[in-house]
């Protein structure tokens, strides 16, 4: 006698739904309490997006295996990564699963071995320490706006080479916050909107058309640089000549032996380019402000330094010696997101947990909910960089899923750890001192949870210049410093 199948489990819904709009209202105002009280109602709970059905796994074991073990049943998809596609195109992080995913992520994945990114550190180093050091002594600084021009900067060096004209230089650096907030828009607003010929649609598009020019500028420089008569004659008297100036992570694909088309290579620049930006960018603002916050973590990170490297600038070869800082650094991926919620599509009826998934249904798992679980992160709240020591991450196993898992893994990891590494060093190393400026930041989520405002001083060592108040919140000459003594 056969058995009976079983009959699925009824999939709680969350409170709150309202007729037409769903759980809409939730996402908008208070979308990071909305996500994590989830996990009170069971491994996968329901929400309704507008009148469109949602699945939200709580549970990072699931979410596995939504990533992992049966990956092909639920595809790169959902009403995220189709808005963000349209800004995007076909490049790797929105591409659909298949032969052409396979066959970019082979051709890039040279790109971000670690031997390849140590090529480029000497250049983003200096990048970076050129920034830095040009800031003002005590003015207050809106950090999240330094930190992307910062890793864009960094990236741009990386990606294309330090022969980068400046002009270019400049016009990415004045178009990518206005694209990131049209993007941003296109995520969040209904998709009939985002196509109908509004101005704010219309100035998206353009940009979107003017950022894929700058792209080709600099693919064809490039292209220009590594093969005319001076770069060939540069060559011949000394191989090493303009290696450090043309050279970039970006040749790899240029110089592949299965060509991407030119529109190919834009979406993947474009990629390359907003996912180095916004999560590395929101991670550093994040960081500094959990050091005025936390005196001693600011204390040990800047001892590590100084054992490592106590009279010179740090050095690529210094990174992995740098175990510290990368657990002040993971902390804070952990504790803010990057992203706070991805989607994916259920190709087929599939069973999740005793849950039907219908087909075409949208399946949502969230970085920000599981790297705030309790049973894994005990009082995730607390800015806890000693959770990573060896002794303590066997019990995250599992749970930290900033990157994603699988096959749809960030191909850049280990790009963004050596870049935020880079990035955070240089600072310390330039200013002794640093400050909050502004009232206490509140995460907002967007793509990134990202902090409404923040400001933050820095000071040399040796100074009496008091740093100027920006009208957001107390004077930072009447606040006591949390790196000690009055400023």
């Amino acid at each position: 006698m056969n058995a009976s199948p079983a009959i699925p489990a009824t999939t709680p819904v969350a409170p709150g739904r309202l007729p037409l709009i769903g759980h809409a209202h939730h996402l908008a105002r208070s979308p990071l309490p909305f996500i994590t009280s989830l996990r009170e109602h069971g491994q996968v709970v329901r929400i309704d997006i507008g009148t469109a059905p949602a699945y939200v796994v709580t549970d990072p074991a699931l979410t596995r295996r939504v990533l992992v073990t049966d990956a092909a049943q639920f595809e790169k998809g959902g009403k995220i990564i189709d808005a963000l596609r349209v800004f995007f195109g076909d490049g790797l992080a929105t591409v659909a699963d298949g032969d052409i995913h396979l066959r970019n992520r082979r051709l890039m994945q040279p790109m971000f071995n670690k031997a390849h990114i140590a090529t480029r550190g000497a250049a983003m180093i200096e990048q970076v320490r050129s920034m830095v050091t040009a800031w003002e002594p005590g003015a207050a600084r809106d950090v999240y706006a330094d930190m992307n021009d910062i890793t864009l900067a960094a990236f741009l060096v990386a990606l294309f080479g330090t022969g980068l004209p400046s002009h270019l230089q400049r016009d990415f650096t004045a178009l990518m916050p206005a694209i990131m907030a049209g993007t941003i828009r296109q995520t969040v607003l209904p998709s009939w909107i985002t196509r109908l010929p509004l101005p704010a649609n219309r100035a998206h598009a353009e940009r979107v058309a003017q950022l894929r020019r700058l792209i080709d500028q600099a693919i064809d420089r490039r292209s220009a640089h590594g093969t005319g008569p001076e770069t060939q004659a540069a060559a011949a008297a000394c191989p090493h000549a303009t290696e450090h100036q043309a050279e970039g992570l970006f040749s790899t694909l240029l110089s592949a032996e299965d060509y991407l088309s030119r529109q190919q290579l834009q979406d993947e620049a474009i990629t390359l380019l907003t996912g180095a930006i916004e999560t590395t960018g929101t991670t550093l603002a994040w960081t500094l402000y959990e050091l005025t916050q936390n005196p001693d973590i600011e204390r040990r990170l800047r001892e590590e330094l100084a054992s490592v490297c106590p009279d010179r600038p740090v050095t690529y070869d210094d990174l992995d010696r740098l175990a510290y800082g990368r657990n002040v650094l993971q902390e804070a991926v952990r504790k803010y997101g990057p992203a706070w919620m991805v989607t994916r599509t259920a190709t087929q009826d599939t069973e999740l947990a005793g849950h039907l998934i219908p087909e075409g249904a949208d399946v949502v798992w969230s970085p920000y909910l599981h790297q705030h679980d309790p049973e894994y992160f005990p009082e995730p709240e607390t800015f806890d960089p000693d959770r990573w020591t060896a002794e303590r991450t066997a019990a995250t196993r599992g749970a930290f899923l900033a990157f994603g898992d699988g096959r749809r893994k960030c191909i850049g990891e280990n790009f963004a750890w050596a870049e935020l590494q880079i990035i955070l060093t240089a600072i310390l190393q330039t200013w002794p001192r640093i400050a909050l400026a502004s009232c206490q930041p509140k995460p907002k989520a967007v793509v990134t949870v990202k902090p409404d405002t923040l400001k933050v001083v820095f000071l040399p060592a040796d100074t009496s210049r008091k740093p100027a108040a920006d009208g957001n919140g107390p004077s930072p000459q009447a606040r006591k410093s949390r790196t000690g003594g009055e400023i």
